[in-house]
């Protein structure tokens, strides 16, 4: 909705700002729920949630401007034509491969640390599991930043540094399983690069589907973040199946295998799209 009121040329910088305070709401319910779990039991975060979900739904009620829907469609057409889209749709196709691989990244990062940190290597409990997220707030600042970039360079330009640093976090976590001052700073530092990538690939995916079309842009979100969860959810699968039978490097390395894929990815449409424009200059000459 948000990206539909404003200008084109500030969807990147409005995109970034909207995801921030998603990212800094899922940062810090990470604390948080660690820290009421222990204290009230397994049940408690899911009890706040739903509270706080139908607080949310009764501001939401008030605070969102009128709009006309941009269709008439039944809902269960409307999610067969979010799947059309994704048949006939190479640029949305391809954002959501690579949120499925980066996303992928994240989560199976997640599991992980959760392993790692409440394992024998650093004996602590999930509080700080939530902690350490806490400390990835840093990333709240950067996404702003990236949504400008994308509208100052394009998303294809954010999505090659977004794959890279996801693959320069895999080697800095990969310290983090030697314990002690050095493994945490190293988590930390890991954790806050790879948030960050993600995060701005992210706004430069969406910016891109978004230009696609814009009366059915909630479908073409639709079918994107179905991608993007559907690679977060093997991810994290993944990524407790590298624990148990790889360890921290195990995790480390199915991170960097899913950068470099979305990397792989990208390198491929840069040369193609590059041998396509000396395709037509040679015609035209």
């Amino acid at each position: 909705m948000a990206a539909g009121l404003v200008p084109e040329e500030r969807r990147g910088a409005v995109t970034g700002t909207l995801l921030s305070g998603s990212l800094g709401g899922m940062l810090l319910s990470r604390a948080f729920g660690g820290s009421l779990g222990e204290w009230l039991g397994w049940r408690a975060p899911y009890l706040t949630s739903a509270a706080v979900a139908l607080l949310i739904a009764l501001v939401l009620l008030r605070a969102l401007p009128k709009t006309a829907a941009p269709s008439r469609q039944s809902y269960p057409a409307l999610v067969g034509e979010s799947l059309r889209l994704l048949r006939t749709e190479p640029e949305l196709r391809r954002s959501g491969f690579y949120q499925a691989m980066l996303f992928g990244a994240f989560s199976a990062l997640w599991t992980g640390v959760a392993l790692l940190m409440t394992g024998p290597a650093y004996g602590l409990g999930a509080s700080a599991v939530g902690l350490l997220a806490l400390v990835n707030a840093g990333t709240m600042i950067c996404t702003p930043l990236a949504g400008r970039q994308v509208d100052r360079r394009g998303p294809d330009a954010v999505n090659l540094v977004a794959a890279l640093a996801v693959l320069a976090a895999a080697a800095v976590l990969l310290f983090g399983g030697a314990g002690g001052a050095a493994g945490l700073t190293a988590l930390a530092v890991g954790s806050l690069l790879l948030d960050v990538a993600m995060q701005s690939g992210m706004i430069a995916n969406q910016v891109r589907i978004f230009a696609l079309s814009d009366e059915a842009r909630s479908r073409l979100n639709t079918a994107y973040m179905t991608c993007g969860y559907l690679g977060g959810s093997i991810g994290s699968w993944l990524g407790a199946r590298c624990y148990e039978a790889f360890g921290w490097p195990g995790v480390c390395g199915l991170v960097a295998v899913l950068a470099a894929l979305a990397l792989a990815r990208h390198l491929l449409h840069l040369k193609s799209r590059g041998s396509g424009a000396r395709g037509l200059r040679g015609s035209g000459s």
